[in-house]
């Protein structure tokens, strides 16, 4: 019998690279995007997606910041708490005030993050990435992709 080493940190591996990814997949879209939909629905989408990113960033230095073995770092997780929540959706609401940005063009940056992790996700369970051979069974047998 083999005893499981207990796990004292979370692996944002996947979050890193997911973030990558989008960041790579608008970098990639804005000359395209910029020909065929024009410059505003362009830069609706883009910025939608940085902000989308930026969430995704601050939701995880908050899940690193109180979610810890020694405890929280409580004047951390404020600091975050106080960027993401009042300011991040500030900066959302006048991105939904710009008179050039379409509603839609905004709704495809903000999920193009959620469809990058699903197809990811999908990915990785087709292709059987994470099946583990060596008999351990929980997250320490995982590989990383």
């Amino acid at each position: 019998m083999t005893k499981m080493k207990k796990r004292t940190e979370i692996d944002f591996g996947f979050i890193n690279r997911t973030l990558r990814t989008t960041c790579l997949v608008l970098l990639t879209f804005f000359p395209f995007g910029v020909y065929y939909l024009g410059f505003f629905p362009t830069l609706a989408i883009l910025s939608s997606g940085i902000w989308a990113m930026l969430n995704l960033i601050l939701i995880t230095l908050l899940v690193k910041y109180t979610l810890r073995p020694e405890g929280p770092d409580v004047g951390r997780a404020i600091a975050v708490a106080f960027i993401k929540f009042p300011l991040l959706y500030l900066c959302a609401y006048f991105l939904l005030k710009v008179s050039q940005f379409e509603v839609l063009h905004l709704l495809m940056g903000f999920s193009g993050l959620l469809i990058i992790i699903i197809l990811k996700v999908l990915g990785r369970l087709f292709t059987g990435v994470d099946k583990d051979t060596s008999g351990n069974h929980g997250p320490e047998g995982m590989s990383a992709a």
